[in-house]
């Protein structure tokens, strides 16, 4: 009897960490990683200087243009360049918006991406009309 009481109990114990170990290694997109994508944000392959790029954190699919949707943003320099840093493996959305000088419109677009641990992707952010 007292034989059963042990093996319950250790089933118990081990179930328990094996738990805490499956939680604790489980992070959501977001910040807090080792991991970036940087890139520029184009126009038919024309760059777009100061274009705003938002992030939405554990998104494969367009979340929309509702910017209050998306998790954070950048603004790119002069020459389009964008960067975010810091952030954890995973899925993200990136959504871009700028102004295109040359046909004097707004233009915006974006693509889904997979980080993985500890890299840097450079993706260039397409736009369009």
């Amino acid at each position: 009897m007292k034989t059963n009481q042990l093996v319950k109990t250790g089933i118990y114990v081990l179930s328990a960490i094996v738990l805490i170990v499956f939680i604790s290694s489980c992070h959501k997109e977001g910040t807090g990683g080792k991991s970036a994508v940087n890139g520029l944000v184009k126009h038919h392959d024309k760059p777009i200087p100061n274009a705003i790029v938002y992030i939405k954190y554990g998104a494969t699919e367009f979340p929309g243009t509702n910017i209050t949707a998306y998790d954070d943003h950048v603004t790119g320099d002069a020459n389009s360049a964008y960067a975010f840093k810091n952030l954890r493996k995973g899925n993200y959305y990136l959504y871009g918006v700028g102004w295109d000088s040359g046909i004097m419109q707004q233009v915006s677009g974006g693509l889904a991406i997979k980080l993985k641990y500890n890299k840097s992707e450079t993706t260039d952010v397409p736009v369009t009309e």
